[in-house]
């Protein structure tokens, strides 16, 4: 809603020869009124705008001469050289189209003369021989033929001449282009004016009327031939695979359209499209012409492209409607359909597959032309069930999820096509009865709603048939698509449907129903599910459906908002009763019907449907509904209500006085959010406020500037403009005061980030004015010295966030630092930064790069380094301040390279003294900040070519000294301590080769540490010496501090990655010399080629990761920029790299240097970016080269000696798949890659074999997605097997004869679980496979003979393995298909007589069968009569095989198994049917589990001690039957259970934790439901009184988890039933079992401690209730439990315990309140914790008040105020102590607490109860001790103040903001002091971070003297 300038039109100006110029001032005429003086003045203009007016005027003076003018030379010559004009303007000129246009409306009897005129001009152009003009040629052909009436004329004359050049222009641009081989940038530009060229020779064909006739067709005709010979071209551009693809599809376009226009009788011109498209030409039936030009067509071996591009050619340029192509032209269609089907099961490259599915879809359209057209023989071939329609279902479900959104708009463009063209097949009949309709719903119904193509399809079906169809099979279809919107990949399609949807079912219901009552249906359909997700749904959920779907539903019916608001606001105000009494703060991530309400309301009022409505929205929401949501709980509430003050459809709109307020209160509680997603959105929206108050600023400073005196008449503004302008001056100025105030000392990241963001949006919107522009305020008016000050200290941040928006923030202020600080001050800063430049921390560096960019930018340097520069600067010109930078730029990294040449001279001596005292990579790193910031039309370039040369050298020099530790084989431990000699030995080595010019011993020799039989950390210290690098260093102080090997290390990798991102700056921002002579570049050709083997070397031979992954980065600047460069030896480098790696890499082995370890270290990296680099468009030559030499290496490889390339080639591999650089380039090489790793995954090698497996996971996430769920086996990463070997064939056999290998030898008596390895690759994918919609039918990629192979891999000895297979083999097996194959393998189990048989295999079956039947059971849409029947036959069959879950089964593991078949079994069936027992009953199935339980180890128990493989497993499995059986008893038999083998209280005694454990939940899910209410019939009759036995358990349950579960039930339960039984059942007295629980919340771990803290508050809060009048009776019980509420309370506990905490204090507080209902502003509402504090210190105060506890609470309060005394002994400590460089103890980072907003609110709410109250103490000894401490500390802080350098607050940052805020406590408690005495008013309350810290410091002096 910005103010946007209207964009300049820049029009390039015409221009004539001198020759022309000489005749027009020859004919022009005194008055300079004929047209020669009109065009001499035209063309001597400059501007083309100005000259577009005088071109206008030619026509017009032309129509005043009479005819005889016509024989006038002067004209004959103006017409000559406009001819000469227009064909010199270049194509886009605008000067070209409006000469055009003028000269189509000349006199007509000047036109012979003109054309004659324009086409001897045309002629001279086509005569040129200049290869490089002939694209203008063709641009002029182009646009003659182009709505310009004497350019077609002239080409018509000219037309045997126009294609002779087209022919002769396109041949040599072919073989330039050839010769341009390597040189991409002029090859594509060559390619370029190929396609322009076939597209003009096209234009000719279509337009010029010579083609029209017969006349030309004679084979002696000059036209005919260029016609042969363009078609001949042509061809040969078809089959041309070195051409851009464009190219090539163009040329199938024109060879179709020449054959078209020359192939006589044109009856047959499909009949030979046929023949050709289908490689079946007779050479006897085709002219002569066309087998001379298209004979590779016809005999060659066409490719699969040319063969697509002639079907795109087919479809595009020939004529499908009315049916006038004849039956030769259906047969076509039906062969060109046939083609593309066999095309699409072999191409497999990307933009292939692309141009593919915009084919097809063109053939539906064509196909559905032909239809139109009432053709009958095709009815058949193309109706719903014909196998060309099936084709194309199977394409459109194969590709509905491709990668490429085009090509999945393809597919719905065909999809929906094919449902036209089988409505067209059977016009007349009714479309909802149609089998293929009804076939087809059903099965799209039947799939997942995670499958995104299904959203596409039900969006087309709807509108073919119409919703109410589909809502009639499923009526909650609409809640299940909400229900999916959680999953922000499925969001788009999700709301594209439903919106498809509710517009159908709306016009259905109007067309049906006469009367107005419809729009209550639907409402009930559409809206009311919509409310409910509102309301109740996850946050995911509702805020993508206020995004996407609310937006859609609003606008297309405005009217349901109204219905929306009055059902909120009355749940509102029910809710709101209800909370009252009974009062909760509810939990944090629900929204309820106030969120709903507000983002109804927000939406509505930005998209401008409330203007519909009789009221404003003001009046539909009250003002404390406004605040209520602006401090919502929920961080969504307060975004929607912010979002429905901020927006709006209007940009003008008046911003109210009532909407400013709520602004400046939303503001003041806000800022903080720990959200980043919620911060972006505030800034988002208050930049949009900030925009209408400056657009509407506008309208009324317009109207206040009216000479009309009267009241504006259109609602605009309801008050005087004038006024309306002074509320927004003040509001902005509020607003920037409250940001202000919010960067105060010690605030969090999240507010700076969010005040310096709001900060930023304000200086941008309310911009500098230009001219006489009205501004209503400018930030920079409200900038003082102390706001200075704040922004600069927000470069101290550890967040380079802030650091950023401070930075841009001061650059965006007119006033500079030059008005703030002295020189002195200047001086300090640049000190300071030079210091942090070479400070040990690694993020002080930052700050320095950012201090010294803002001294450079705001010129504010020191005067002394004006000696850095040899020549002075010239400012005088426009571009001063970018000249200004760039001598301040120079003079800086002069000077920072003066520094650094002297410490890489120290580092060369001493790399550990280095280390320690100046690392030398802070410097690189301010460089390279100086330099990015750097404008790139540099104007000193004499100066910066020796900077340049210098700094490269330098670069290389400090390379040098670090590379040794990066490029060691260990650079995490250089600094040497080992416990062997050998290994000191080996380190020694190191050393040597490392430092041999270091004089520290730690380079002279290695440590050995004494081995010991414990170790001692005080002894391994102490066995450490220290190293002392007090050397003395020039111009530096003398330093004595520990080295480690974290601190050698980080100098190392930091220092070559600040030095590669240096290169690589360098090589991306300075110009290159195209020649040594040239004077405009800074780099060298050599320069150029020394960095890049510099990054080959570094990025080859560097081990550490941090190193090489920067240098990779740098590295990619450097070959984007020799992409971008004109120079071809520069151009090819990349290449030449790349071939020389790929050499190296295959003939490396151990000895190579190489790194074969940690994922070959930097070696991916460096072709990841010599590929990723590269152009994207064209035929990625190198990609396919590397590609195939990388897979052949990664391949199996017999000699075991040299598996290093392999292993690299692996890792390579793994690299350039992740690489989403190369997006679909990849895709053709993933099959290749799969079976690279699966090969690789059998190696004996281990590294070959890790490698694999990284490169497999790699393909995993590339194949299927990245992972989007936590669920390892989640729907949501996964595709059909029909999409997954349609996209991979290759890998269809590969992964069948795998399978079938492991799966021969995995049943064998050998078999060993190592033997195939393989086999969790191939089942790892095989189970991301799901079932496709079109399985069943015939098809060449069938799942079928995958099944018994998975099977058999059931039988592997490996457990896991056999679980994937039973997973793999769900998708393998249809639907209708599961029950029978369940019943097969059941069949295959062994019976109870058998006596040889293997628990392996029986394992594996019975897994593949309980996986299938839980899939059979959660398939959706099925009828219920077959899915019962179906299950009682598998009930039938799995009774056969009972034994196997009983004692005659000795593996614990199967039983377990065949057990769990049994309890799916009840589950499915009590789905089934609701009264499901005589189903099951009449199977004898619970008779028989009862006896399986009678007989299992939880009647008989086990033996003692008894251990077996899979216990706990058969004891879940058990224990889960065990219970479905008691229900099922229970629901039979009511209270009363009978027939039951074993009841709870059985199982609860067990002994075995496992059947506790799941008993318990059971129980504690039903005790819950009934607690809330849920529950249908309450607590079930069984559960009743069953206390006692939970108190039992609870005194002896040793298990956490049980005691837990048992914990909770007691909690849910009413403790008037089961407290009075304590004494009886656990001889303990109601107080005591409250003792106890107390006690067991005091000292248990986290969950028990919280549940237990619950439960003894429900039982204090039962006391309570029950002891109203003798509560002193449990006063040491209620002072126990309050201390253990506080203990809970502590920092250091986890959330858990603290949210515990929260809950029962909200419970119980009402009970303790001598007012259970205080009053508050925002009572019983759920508010951020931001408001929460202020309201909690509200509260408190009041409670002093009500108590007449301020004399003894006041002094406490104070003592908050001032803060602990540990907090000054903390400063003061840190100040005195010497300083140890911890490498990363980074400064306090603050996320969320803020010490002076808690002493902004307390400091603020005592002066309102002292002013309110009156209150003063009684005597002045009673604030004595206070003062006094109050005075000690001012006096302390002072004297630290004075003890701090000078710029403190960068170089001693931490110990100064600790001072600060210590300060501004002291100075809030001084001034309350003050108060009390009668001495200060209300307005010296204030808390300001905005007084510079002098005046603070005396304030604090004056205030000491005061206190004393």
């Amino acid at each position: 809603m910005g103010v946007k300038k209207k964009k300049e039109v820049q029009v390039a100006a015409m221009t004539i020869c001198h020759q022309d110029l000489e005749t027009l001032k020859s004919f022009a005429d005194v008055e300079g009124k004929n047209l020669a003086a009109l065009l001499l003045h035209c063309v001597q203009l400059t501007d083309g705008v100005s000259q577009i007016r005088y071109v206008k005027q030619i026509v017009p003076l032309l129509e005043k001469v009479d005819k005889n003018g016509m024989c006038d030379p002067t004209i004959q010559s103006c017409l000559d050289i406009l001819a000469g004009i227009y064909l010199s303007l270049s194509l886009k000129n605008p000067l070209k189209k409006v000469l055009a246009s003028s000269l189509n409306s000349l006199p007509e009897f000047f036109l012979p003369e003109a054309i004659h005129r324009f086409t001897s001009r045309l002629q001279e152009e086509l005569n040129t021989t200049d290869l490089y003009a002939y694209r203008k040629v063709i641009d002029n052909i182009s646009s003659c033929m182009e709505n310009f009436n004497l350019g077609r004329a002239s080409v018509n004359n000219l037309l045997k001449n126009v294609l002779h050049f087209l022919q002769k222009s396109l041949i040599e641009i072919l073989e330039e282009n050839r010769k341009c081989a390597g040189n991409h940038i002029v090859q594509t530009q060559l390619m370029n004016d190929l396609l322009v060229g076939i597209r003009v020779s096209m234009v000719l064909v279509q337009k010029v009327q010579d083609f029209q006739g017969n006349l030309w067709k004679a084979s002696n005709s000059p036209i005919w031939q260029n016609m042969c010979g363009l078609l001949s071209i042509f061809t040969k551009f078809l089959s041309d695979d070195n051409l851009l693809q464009t190219v090539q599809s163009t040329s199938g376009l024109a060879i179709i359209l020449f054959i078209k226009a020359m192939f006589h009788p044109s009856e047959k011109i499909p009949r030979l499209i046929s023949s050709v498209l289908l490689h079946s030409v007779d050479c006897t039936s085709v002219p002569e012409w066309f087998m001379s030009s298209c004979r590779s067509l016809c005999f060659g071996d066409v490719s699969e492209s040319a063969v697509l591009f002639l079907c795109q050619g087919t479809l595009a340029m020939l004529d499908w409607q009315n049916g006038s192509m004849g039956q030769s032209g259906e047969a076509l269609l039906l062969d060109t359909a046939h083609v593309l089907f066999t095309l699409s099961s072999q191409i497999k490259e990307p933009t292939l597959e692309m141009f593919l599915s915009r084919i097809l879809a063109s053939w539906t359209n064509s196909a559905i032309q032909v239809l139109e057209s009432s053709s009958p023989s095709l009815t058949d071939s193309l109706n719903g069930n014909s196998s060309i329609v099936g084709r194309l279902l199977e394409y459109v479900y194969t590709h509905w999820e491709h990668p490429l959104d085009a090509l999945r708009h393809q597919t719905k463009i065909m999809f929906k096509n094919l449902l036209q063209m089988h409505q067209l097949t059977v016009e007349g009949a009714d479309l909802v009865p149609d089998p293929f309709f009804v076939e087809l719903t059903e099965s799209l119904l039947r799939l997942e709603w995670h499958i995104k193509g299904k959203y596409m399809c039900l969006g087309c079906l709807v509108e073919c048939i119409g919703v109410e169809h589909i809502l009639a099979i499923d009526k909650t279809i609409p809640s299940q698509i909400l229900e999916v919107m959680g999953d922000q990949s499925l969001v788009p399609y999700a709301s594209d449907l439903l919106e498809t949807m509710f517009k159908n079912h709306k016009s259905h219901l109007k067309s049906q129903t006469a009367e107005s009552s419809w729009i209550d249906q639907w409402h009930e359909t559409w809206v009311s599910p919509l409310l409910f997700i509102l309301c109740e749904g996850n946050l995911d959920q509702k805020s993508y459906v206020i995004d996407y779907y609310l937006p859609k539903l609003l606008s297309y019916s405005p009217e349901s908002l109204q219905y929306m608001v009055n059902i909120l606001q009355t749940s509102i105000d029910g809710k709101t009763g209800q909370e009252q009494s009974f009062p909760s703060l509810g939990s944090c991530n629900s929204r309820g019907a106030l969120g709903a309400l507000m983002a109804c309301l927000r939406i509505a009022r930005a998209h401008g449907h409330l203007q519909s409505a009789t009221d404003t929205w003001e009046n539909l929401m009250s003002g404390s509904r406004i605040k209520q949501g602006l401090i919502h709980q929920h961080c969504q509430v307060r975004i929607d209500t912010l979002g429905l003050l901020c927006e709006s459809n209007r940009s003008t709109e008046i911003v109210s006085m009532e909407e400013m307020q709520w602004i400046q209160f939303f503001t003041t509680y806000n800022l903080n959010s720990q959200s980043p997603g919620v911060r972006q959105q505030i800034c988002s929206l208050l930049k949009k406020l900030f925009c209408r108050i400056q657009e509407s600023s506008q309208v009324l400073y317009k109207l206040e500037r009216s000479k009309s005196k009267r009241e504006p008449e259109n609602e605009l503004t309801k008050q005087h403009p004038s006024v309306s302008l002074q509320q927004y001056k003040n509001f902005m100025s509020s607003i920037c005061n409250s940001l202000f105030e919010a960067l105060f000392p010690g605030s969090s990241y999240s507010t700076r980030f969010s005040a310096l963001t709001i900060l930023g949006s304000i200086a941008e919107v309310f911009h500098v004015p230009e001219g006489r522009i009205y501004t209503v305020y400018q930030l920079s008016h409200d900038i003082d010295v102390g706001r200075f000050q704040t922004l600069m200290e927000c470069f101290t941040s550890t967040f380079e966030d802030v650091k950023i928006l401070a930075f841009d923030l001061l650059m965006k202020l007119s006033k500079t630092a030059v008005h703030f600080q002295d020189s002195e001050k200047l001086q300090g800063l640049f000190q300071a930064a030079l210091e942090l430049s070479t400070s040990t921390k690694p993020y002080d560096c930052v700050t320095a790069s950012y201090l010294l960019n803002f001294l450079i930018w705001q010129d504010a340097l020191p005067s002394s380094l004006s000696a850095y520069l040899t020549l002075q600067v010239a400012c005088d010109n426009g571009d001063r301040p970018a000249a200004v930078v760039e001598r301040n730029t120079l003079m800086v990294i002069k000077c920072l390279m003066e520094n650094l040449g002297e410490e890489i001279s120290q580092a060369e001596n001493s790399l550990l003294q280095a280390a320690a005292a100046f690392p030398m990579y802070g410097r690189v790193h301010c460089i390279t900040g100086a330099l990015q910031k750097l404008s790139l039309n540099l104007q000193l370039v004499s100066e910066w070519r020796p900077v340049v040369e210098k700094l490269l050298l330098m670069s290389y020099r400090l390379s040098t000294v670090v590379s040794p530790v990066i490029q060691s084989s260990s650079p995490e431990g250089l600094i040497p301590m080992d416990t062997d000699s050998e290994s000191a030995s080996r380190l020694q080595m190191i050393l040597n080769e490392i430092q041999p010019r270091d004089t520290n011993d730690y380079f002279n020799q290695a440590k050995i540490l004494k081995e010991r039989d414990s170790f001692d950390m005080k002894d391994l210290n102490a066995s450490v010496v220290n190293i002392d690098t007090s050397t003395e260093i020039k111009g530096k102080e003398v330093k004595t501090c520990d080295v480690t090997a974290q601190m050698v290390l980080v100098c190392c990798w930091r220092s070559m990655k600040e030095v590669a991102l240096l290169l690589g700056t360098l090589c991306q921002l300075l110009p290159m010399q195209p020649v040594p002579e040239s004077s405009d570049g800074l780099l060298t050709v050599e320069q150029v080629k020394e960095i890049g083997d510099y990054f080959k070397q570094h990025l080859l031979q560097s081990r550490h990761r941090g190193a090489f992954e920067l240098a990779y980065t740098g590295f990619v600047k450097l070959t984007e920029a020799l992409n971008r460069c004109p120079n071809v030896s520069l151009q090819k480098l990349p290449e030449q790299w790349l071939w020389s790696v790929l050499e190296e890499i295959k003939c490396s082995d151990p000895s190579s240097k190489l790194c074969a370890t940690r994922r070959s270290a930097g070696i991916p990296f460096y072709i990841q970016a010599l590929l990723a680099s590269g152009p994207k468009k064209g035929k990625m030559d190198l990609l396919k080269i590397t590609m195939k030499e990388l897979i052949s290496l990664a391949g199996p490889t017999d000699d075991l000696q040299s598996t290093v390339p392999q292993v690299h080639a692996l890792n390579i591999l793994r690299a350039l798949f992740r690489d989403t650089c190369l997006g679909e380039n990849i895709i053709p090489y993933v099959a290749d890659g799969a079976k690279a790793a699966i090969l690789g995954f059998t190696s004996p090698v281990w590294a070959v074999r890790n490698s694999s497996t990284l490169l497999f996971s790699a393909l995993i996430t590339r194949i299927f997605g990245v992972k989007r769920a936590k669920d390892e086996h989640s729907k949501t990463n996964r595709m059909t097997g029909r999409e997954f070997f349609s996209r991979f064939p290759e890998l269809y056999p590969f992964l069948l004869k795998q399978l079938e290998t492991v799966a021969n030898t995995v049943d064998s008596d050998m078999g060993e679980p190592n033997r195939h390895p393989s086999m969790f690759l191939l089942l790892l994918v095989l189970e991301r496979l799901y079932a496709s919609p079109m399985d069943g039918t015939s098809s060449a990629l069938s799942m079928g003979p995958f099944v018994p192979f998975i099977m058999r891999c059931g039988h592997s000895p490996v457990y896991h393995s056999r679980e994937m297979a039973a997973r793999a083999l769900v998708p393998f097996v249809r639907i209708d298909h599961i029950p029978n194959t369940i019943r097969t393998l059941l069949a295959t189990l062994p019976s109870c007589t058998d006596q040889c048989f293997r628990q392996n295999h029986i394992h594996g079956t019975l897994l593949q069968v309980f996986h299938l039947l839980q899939a059979y059971s959660d398939s959706k849409h099925r009828t219920n009569s077959d899915f019962q029947h179906e299950l009682t036959d598998i009930t039938v069959c799995t009774k056969a095989k009972l034994w196997l879950a009983k004692r005659q089964n000795p593996c614990l593991v199967t039983r377990a198994v065949y057990t769990d078949v049994l309890f799916l079994l009840s589950c499915c069936l009590n789905k089934s049917a609701k009264d499901n027992q005589p189903v099951l009953e009449s199977l004898g199935f619970w008779e028989e589990v009862r006896g399986i339980i009678s007989g299992s180890e939880l009647i008989t128990g086990f033996p003692c001690a008894f251990k077996a493989p899979g216990l706990p497993q058969y004891l879940q499995s058990l224990t889960r039957l065990a219970i479905a059986a008691v229900w099922a008893a229970a629901a039979k038999s009511g209270e009363r259970v009978r027939d039951v083998p074993i009841s709870f209280s059985q199982l609860l005694e067990s002994a075995f934790p496992e059947v506790r454990s799941l008993t318990l939940e059971a129980l504690l899910e039903k005790f819950l439901a009934a607690a809330s209410g849920l529950g249908e019939k309450g607590l079930p009759p069984l559960l009743c009184n069953m206390g006692e036995k939970f108190l039992l358990l609870a005194m002896k349950e040793n298990h956490p988890e049980c005691f837990c579960k048992i914990l909770k039930i007691l909690h849910c339960m009413d403790p008037g039933e089961w407290l009075p039984q304590t004494e009886h059942c656990v001889h303990l007295t109601p107080k005591e079992f409250l003792i106890w629980t107390m006690d067991i919340a005091s000292n248990e771990r986290s969950e028990i401690q919280s549940v237990a803290l619950r439960l003894a508050s429900k039982v204090i809060s039962h006391h309570m209730q029950t002891c109203v009048e003798n509560r002193e009776l449990i006063a040491p019980e209620l002072k126990q439990w309050v201390q253990l509420v506080i203990l809970s309370c502590e920092d250091h506990l986890p959330t858990e315990s603290r949210l515990a905490v929260v809950e029962v204090l909200t419970s119980t507080t009402p009970l303790f309140l001598t007012n259970p209902h205080p009053i508050l502003e925002f009572a019983f509402c759920q508010v951020d914790a931001s408001i929460a504090l202020a309201l909690a210190l509200a509260v408190l105060c009041d409670l002093l008040q009500q108590w007449d506890q301020l004399a003894p609470g006041l002094p406490i309060l104070l003592g908050w105020l001032l803060g602990e005394s540990d907090d000054l002994v903390a400063c003061v400590e840190s100040m005195h102590q010497v300083e140890e460089d911890y490498l990363f103890e980074k400064a306090e980072v603050n996320f969320w607490a803020e010490t002076l907003i808690f002493v902004k609110y307390l400091c603020k709410h005592l002066f309102c109860l002292l002013s309110k109250s009156g209150w003063r103490p009684p005597s002045p000894e009673m604030l004595c001790h206070l003062q006094r401490m109050v005075s000690e500390q001012c006096d302390l802080l002072s004297q630290l103040f004075r003890e701090l350098p000078p710029a403190a607050e960068f170089v001693k940052t931490v110990e100064f903001t600790r001072l600060r805020i210590q300060e501004e406590r002291t100075l809030a408690c001084l001034r309350l002091l003050a108060f009390l005495e009668g001495k200060e008013g209300e307005n010296t309350l204030v808390l300001s971070v905005r007084d510079p810290y002098a005046e603070a410091r005396q304030l604090t002096l004056q205030r000491t003297e005061a206190a004393c």
